[in-house]
């Protein structure tokens, strides 16, 4: 027989343990550099950019174009590894809580 009352108190938990790990990705940080260390970004496992790092040798009008793809290689760069980090995470937090169900990504959750 279908247990309703266990499936909805199993479906809470889930609701639990997801709001706990998207709560968690805000402390993770990643770092990721281009152009051989010239430009870092930080950002957060929740996908924030937290920090720019441009090293004052690159900084003048001549180089604009080429800060600007720095700058956004790093961003990109740290903006992949924190969503793979992310979903290690959320996948943790909810192993064994839900079946194994082919083409359910968890990781995209509250991101």
């Amino acid at each position: 027989m279908f247990d309703m009352m266990g499936m909805m108190g199993k479906m809470k938990e889930v609701q639990a343990k997801m709001k706990q790990a998207q709560d968690n990705l805000q402390h993770i940080t990643v770092s990721a550099e281009s152009g051989a260390g010239l430009v870092k970004a930080t950002v957060n496992g929740q996908r924030k950019l937290l920090k720019i790092e441009i090293d004052d040798s690159i900084l003048n009008a001549n180089d604009r174009d080429m800060v600007n793809d720095l700058v956004v290689a790093a961003v990109n760069n740290a903006m992949l590894t924190a969503s793979e980090r992310a979903a290690e995470e959320m996948k943790k937090s909810t192993e064994g809580l839900l079946p194994n169900i082919p083409g359910l990504d968890l990781g995209n959750f509250g991101l």
